[in-house]
């Protein structure tokens, strides 16, 4: 028996070895009746869409809202992340980069797929694919352009490689027309892919 999540691409081709493993002994769990197809799905969009990206996003908020919090983490991101109750299990080192006119950041793992699971959740599969990982690294502003954004040359892109100690967030720019917005009205801007680095935060209109 077959299970396709209706979040993955049909092309198998980007997968790797573990990633296989993994869909073949969930099939296996479905088919003897140990797990059912909609509950593994509801996990995985929950991490995928809730709980990691909003921790993320009341992180970027808050740097928004609170000039004290944003000096913190640029100094020390692991320890302002981690006094949000935001910790992971793996007790890598937290990065935080913050976007500006100047420097636009990318975040990949040329290695694996590290990737701050505590404040992003379940990493998307292209972040894991191969095509991603290496032209990331060789034509960054070729991976912005896939993602629908063009910088202007004046603008440097600063690519960070995450590994199994470090990881990284970026703090996207705020949009322009949020003054005097709360911090939960502001988080609500802020997407996943802002804080990878492959998008900009949501415009308010």
């Amino acid at each position: 028996m077959s299970h396709d999540h209706p979040h993955h691409d049909d092309d198998h081709s980007h997968l790797s070895e573990m990633d296989i493993r993994i869909r073949a002994l969930e099939s296996l769990l479905v088919e003897k009746g140990y797990i059912e197809t909609a509950a593994v799905d509801e996990v995985i969009q929950i991490y995928e869409t809730r709980i990691g990206p909003r921790n993320g996003a009341h992180v970027v908020a808050k740097s928004w809202t609170e000039p004290d919090f944003a000096n913190w983490l640029m100094e020390d991101a692991t320890a302002a992340i981690h006094s949000l109750g935001y910790t992971s299990r793996q007790g890598e080192h937290m990065v935080a980069v913050a976007n500006s006119d100047q420097t636009h950041h990318l975040v990949v793992c040329t290695l694996c797929s590290c990737y701050p699971w505590s404040v992003l959740g379940l990493p998307p599969t292209w972040y894991k694919s191969p095509p991603f990982r290496s032209k990331a690294v060789i034509d960054p502003r070729g991976v912005l352009h896939d993602f629908g954004i063009d910088l202007p040359e004046t603008t440097a892109v600063e690519v960070h490689d995450s590994t199994a100690e470090t990881r990284y967030l970026v703090i996207p720019q705020r949009p322009a027309g949020t003054d005097g917005w709360s911090a939960e009205k502001l988080a609500s801007l802020v997407n996943r892919n802002s804080m990878i680095g492959t998008a900009f935060a949501d415009n308010p209109s």
